[in-house]
């Protein structure tokens, strides 16, 4: 009754409304903020993933072509095969041993995303319509003779520059072991955004070995402010890393005589990592190393040191 006497009674009622109006803010501001962080962790993954499988796709990518060639048959690769090791070297002595008459032999170094590959007239004749498939084995060495006796394709671990090998026909082919297969004395490193490992080979035979793994967040499910100072404190996490990355070549390039230098790993890194390092990289690979530091370095070891071979 005072309360309707004092005009206090519609004040309180209003206030009622406004606490129940508040009350639907908040719940609808905390939904809007759970789907907001449900949004972010969801494209955070996706992020993840894409890395994940972003080495992966650089090796696939030439893939589709290829396989697109296969649905004609008559335009299809006679075999295909994945040499490593051994068999790889006997492959590629096998190719070296072949001679020809002086203008019977052929080497041409056909690099991936150049125009389409043009053979000469010569080439142009001995290949005929399988000369489509020389674009879906690029990046490559072609080796072809004239009587179309040897007619093959390589997508050797360091793809020669086109004055590595010689201009035109020859008696035999240009196959320097050295793209193909460890020779010397030569440095090979995995990197990703949260580790890195580095071998020093003699020939297949590893001497020497450092590596190790980085604090680097993952992933963050908040948005907002909280999300970027998150992104900024990863990202310097991720720029620490990488010099660490290249003191440590820095110092296995000082500490061993080296011949050359193969980085691999995760693409976007390898990159950035490549074109900062006081020494430069004689062929770079993306990869898809897992595990911890010294099993990462095996698997891509392995990796880079394989070559497909083409049969057109």
């Amino acid at each position: 009754m005072l309360d309707e006497l004092l005009g206090r009674a519609s004040l309180k009622e209003r206030i009622a409304e406004l606490e129940d109006e508040t009350e639907r803010l908040r719940a609808r501001y905390e939904a809007e903020t759970d789907r907001r962080a449900e949004a972010t962790t969801a494209r955070q993954d996706a992020e993840e993933r894409v890395n994940r499988l972003e080495d992966r796709i650089a090796q696939l990518e030439g893939e589709l072509e290829r396989v697109d060639a296969d649905e004609d048959d008559s335009l299809a690769f006679r075999r295909r095969e994945t040499l490593r090791g051994g068999r790889l070297a006997d492959v590629l002595d096998r190719l070296r041993s072949v001679r020809t008459g002086p203008e019977g032999a052929v080497t041409t170094v056909v690099e991936s995303g150049s125009d389409e590959f043009a053979p000469d007239d010569e080439l142009a004749a001995v290949l005929g319509d399988r000369a489509a498939l020389v674009d879906a084995a690029a990046p490559c060495l072609l080796c072809v003779d004239d009587a179309g006796l040897v007619s093959v394709a390589l997508d050797p671990p360091v793809l020669p520059n086109e004055g590595d090998v010689p201009a035109g026909w020859t008696d035999r082919f240009a196959l320097d072991r050295e793209w193909f297969l460890p020779t010397g004395r030569d440095a090979l490193a995995v990197v990703r955004a949260d580790l890195f490992a580095v071998g020093v080979y003699e020939d297949d035979d590893r001497i020497e070995y450092r590596g190790f793994e980085s604090d680097v967040k993952g992933s963050h499910s908040k948005g907002g402010f909280s999300q970027a100072r998150f992104e900024r404190i990863r990202d310097d996490q991720i720029d620490a890393h990488l010099d660490r990355c290249r003191e440590t070549l820095a110092d296995v390039y000082d500490d061993t005589e080296i011949d050359r230098l193969f980085l691999t790993g995760q693409r976007g890194v390898i990159e950035t990592l490549a074109e900062e390092t006081a020494v430069e990289p004689a062929a770079t690979a993306a990869v898809d190393a897992t595990g911890d530091p010294k099993s990462a370095l095996e698997d891509a070891y392995g990796t880079f040191w394989t070559t497909t071979l083409f049969v057109l």
